[in-house]
């Protein structure tokens, strides 16, 4: 199982690297191998201002659809357009090519709240 040291992980199995007050959000490996075969990755919040925990879009795999949620707050800047007409790569490289979407953080000291790699560890049992 990749757990990658240097991000920060949410109960709901959503990663977030910061870099500034920009944040990258993408799905653990751990989320991608319990959905199996990524279909489909909607978004459709982008330039809108999101709180913890809202729904930023969906993926849609081959057995289900699930939601995803916002780890902190703030202002979705990009979509990763990649995952369009690739949405598998979320399934190859969930913490790189797989990324889903940017944001302009709100208030960092959310990040506080989030869990390391090694509670994310534990929550999943790995």
């Amino acid at each position: 199982m990749n757990i990658p040291e240097e991000l920060k992980y949410t109960k709901d199995h959503e990663w977030i690297r910061i870099e500034g007050d920009i944040a990258t959000i993408g799905i653990t490996d751990f989320a991608q191998k319990e959905l199996g075969d990524i279909v489909y990755v909607d978004v459709d919040t982008l330039d809108e201002n999101l709180d913890i925990e809202e729904i930023f879009g969906s993926v849609e795999a081959v057995k289900t659809v699930s939601d995803l949620f916002m780890p902190i707050s703030g202002e979705v800047t990009a979509f990763n357009e990649g995952l369009e007409d690739d949405p598998e790569i979320v399934n190859t490289d969930p913490y790189g090519k797989g990324w889903m979407i940017k944001i302009k953080m709100a208030d960092s000291s959310q990040i506080d709240n989030l869990l390391d790699a090694k509670a994310y560890q534990e929550l999943i049992g790995a």
